[in-house]
């Protein structure tokens, strides 16, 4: 580490070499943050690629000096990282970093009520939030939203389009109307005026009903960031359980992940969960009883049949289900829990911190590697039990969900009638 460092050191002093710049700025912070805490799985030299890369940035910005903006490096850093090869290592820029803040604080801010994903024909709809503008408006989870604001959304030809989940959240924070066009099956598209409300910047989890005999509990789970999501996941398991749930569905597709101890907690409805880590410097271990946090040695010792839910149960993934959506998957699997959908992104096996860039975003770094208890590293992703994408010619055309029919057969709960489209908006339980 003496040699990285050394190489990184040099590499900074080339820089301030160079004319004092944002962009110069910028990549020094990004690169020390870097080097001064990282503990992930790649094996490449940072320090080496580093240098590289600070190249890169100087011939960039040869013709600006002092001029040089953060986007230039922005956009170096970005290919830097990858590079580098660890997909946990991101960049978020200022209004990214603004929603985590929001969020970790509990604010509310304008929002029309939906979490999207950027999906082929537009922006799918991975959550409604009960009650919100868009929910009273008659948008439904699995709609598609194929313009924004007169543009194209999503993706075409496998291209981003200029309207993504973060460019919908910024227009959202003027809190003006959205002019969209909406897509469902079997109805000519809709456009639609979505309007904004104050409400929480923070996804929570809600529950609907599924099967043909409305007793299969669905719970859509969009995200793990906020501090108490396993307690409002621990809540809705077990209204369902007062309901005479037959069988349980936790929907993870579009979760990109959130804080390890609550999704190790919520994860452990299914059994115990122990969830060991190490850093550079010792290790720490998330443990999770009974749908909340614990203690080591109280987890350790719990036998496995200490669980909250003990029907049939599945989990649901994608492409989108990310680190602490991983983790959940990877625990409630190895409880005996169907994992239905098709591979995880694949950061599930380390965890980040976030460190704040001069731009007003922030950078993630890997931090913690992940074990099981017998000490093998984590998987780096999920593999389902059973392969069912998400396919949109099939939900746009027909109205069918396969993944949840998936999940509904394998569970012995039969599937939706021919006529029924996906389910409806979720139902918050307070």
């Amino acid at each position: 580490m003496k040699t990285m460092r050394g190489a990184l050191t040099a590499v900074l002093l080339a820089l301030s070499w160079a004319a004092a710049s944002p962009a110069t700025t910028f990549y020094s912070a990004a690169t020390s943050a870097i080097n001064d805490d990282y503990y992930g799985w790649s094996t490449k030299n940072f320090s080496l690629l580093a240098g590289e890369y600070a190249q890169t940035l100087e011939d960039r910005c040869a013709s600006r000096g002092d001029q040089c903006d953060f986007d230039t490096a922005r956009g170096v850093v970005k290919d830097l990282l990858t590079a580098f090869g660890d997909a946990h290592l991101t960049l978020r820029d200022a209004q990214g970093a603004q929603r985590l803040r929001e969020i970790a604080q509990d604010l509310a801010v304008p929002r029309t009520g939906l979490q999207v994903v950027r999906a082929e024909g537009g922006l799918l709809i991975g959550s409604v939030m009960p009650g919100s503008p868009a929910a009273l408006a008659g948008v439904r989870r699995l709609d598609l939203l194929t313009q924004v604001a007169g543009q194209d959304a999503g993706k075409r030809g496998g291209q981003n389009s200029p309207i993504g989940p973060s460019e919908f959240v910024n227009m959202e924070r003027l809190g003006q109307p959205i002019s969209v066009v909406l897509r469902r099956a079997g109805q000519p598209d809709q456009p639609l005026s979505l309007s904004t409300a104050q409400l929480k910047a923070r996804d929570e989890p809600s529950l609907t009903w599924s099967g043909p005999d409305g007793k299969t509990a669905v719970i859509i789970y969009p995200s793990f960031l906020p501090s108490d999501s396993a307690a409002q996941f621990l809540k809705l398991v077990q209204y369902a359980q007062t309901q005479e749930a037959r069988a349980l569905i936790v929907d993870l597709r579009f979760n990109s992940g959130g804080s390890l101890s609550q999704c190790v907690a919520a994860a452990s409805v299914f059994g115990p969960v122990v969830y060991d880590t190490e850093f550079k410097v010792g290790g720490y271990n998330y443990t999770g009883l009974l749908g909340q946090p614990s203690g080591f040695l109280e987890t350790l010792n719990a036998p496995a049949s200490a669980r909250v839910w003990k029907s049939p149960a599945a989990v649901l993934v994608g492409s989108d289900t990310a680190s602490c959506a991983e983790v959940f998957s990877f625990y409630a699997q190895k409880a005996g829990v169907k994992v239905i959908g098709l591979p995880t992104r694949g950061v599930g096996n380390s965890g980040v911190i976030f460190h704040d860039l001069p731009d007003g975003g922030v950078l993630a770094v890997t931090v913690l590697r992940a074990f099981t208890r017998d000490g093998q590293p984590l998987p780096n992703h999920v593999t389902p039990d059973i392969a069912a994408p998400t396919d949109l010619d099939l939900l746009m055309k027909q109205g069918r969900d396969q993944p949840l029919d998936t999940a509904l057969t394998v569970l012995g709960q039969g599937i939706l009638p021919p006529s029924a489209t996906v389910p409806p908006n979720d139902t918050a339980v307070k």
